[in-house]
């Protein structure tokens, strides 16, 4: 199936309308109508109602959804594996949580550099559910994340732990609901954060990456769990304070690759032993 189909096809349906994807696409309306009519022709269904209002999915367009997103992503990543840049022998795709990328994962991308300069790096930024997926699919060669789940083929590796602190933005209040931002850090610190607190109430402002609760914590103050190794520099400038006689959760994180590929891709093992180095040093500092 030629691409563009399934690139037109994702413009109408993310903007909801024809002529807002012909704009986006640098094409006329005609050209997109007549893209759109040759990919529900190929596919033998109907992808959108037409209206007054703009073009809406049908069911057939909904499940089609998934398949153009991975027709266009994969494209992509063909070219970057095959298109390599002179000089470069290799190509390495790395996807991590985005705590994982404050204050670690930028080290390894350095250690590659210095280590591996002749080989081209992708770097992402996905949940756990998006990296495991993307593993299977073979668009990720890397993975590092909190809570993956075990799969054929993949490999599951310790790399260090976190610690989760209790920290707040002023010195003077210690554990309150009033103010709490409620982290997704996984389903183990759910059940041990309920241990502690049997009688806390739902919150009432839950964040879905650490990221996002440090910003809200900085800006306009409250408490929270977060890993040392992303507030320690906001406790030694004074901005946040670890809230004392509080529990402190483990959290450990992982990385996970493909089996078969560890011992016959030279690029895969540099990688895999920079991120065992670094962890280790990571570690250290957290002991």
């Amino acid at each position: 199936m030629d691409t563009e189909l399934a690139r037109t096809f994702l413009a109408v349906a993310a903007t909801g309308n024809f002529v807002a994807a012909a704009s986006r696409l640098h094409v006329t309306q005609s050209t997109v109508s007549a893209r759109i009519h040759t990919l529900e022709t190929t596919l033998g269904a109907r992808l959108f109602h037409r209206g007054r209002n703009g073009a809406e999915l049908t069911p057939s367009g909904k499940r089609f959804l998934r398949h153009a997103k991975h027709l266009v992503r994969t494209l992509e990543q063909a070219m970057h594996d095959v298109g390599l840049p002179q000089g470069f022998r290799d190509v390495l795709t790395l996807s991590g949580r985005l705590a994982v990328w404050e204050g670690f994962l930028p080290h390894w991308v350095a250690w590659m550099r210095e280590t591996a300069p002749d080989v081209s790096l992708r770097l992402e930024i996905g949940f756990e559910a998006d990296i495991m997926e993307s593993l299977i699919e073979g668009t990720v060669d890397i993975g590092v994340l909190y809570t993956p789940t075990s799969r054929p083929g993949l490999v599951v590796e310790p790399l260090f732990e976190e610690t989760l602190l209790l920290v707040s933005s002023d010195r003077r209040r210690g554990w309150s609901d009033d103010g709490y931002i409620h982290v997704d850090w996984g389903p183990e610190f759910h059940a041990r954060f309920s241990d502690f607190h049997p009688d806390a109430p739902p919150p009432t402002l839950v964040a879905n990456i650490g990221w996002l609760g440090v910003q809200q914590l900085l800006t306009y103050g409250g408490c929270g769990f977060f890993p040392r190794r992303l507030v320690r520099r906001y406790i030694k400038e004074g901005l946040l304070w670890h809230v004392p006689d509080s529990p402190q959760f483990n959290l450990p994180t992982y990385m996970v690759f493909p089996r078969d590929s560890e011992s016959d891709t030279p690029t895969l093992n540099i990688a895999l032993e920079g991120l065992r180095r670094l962890a280790i040093e990571e570690q250290a500092r957290a002991d």
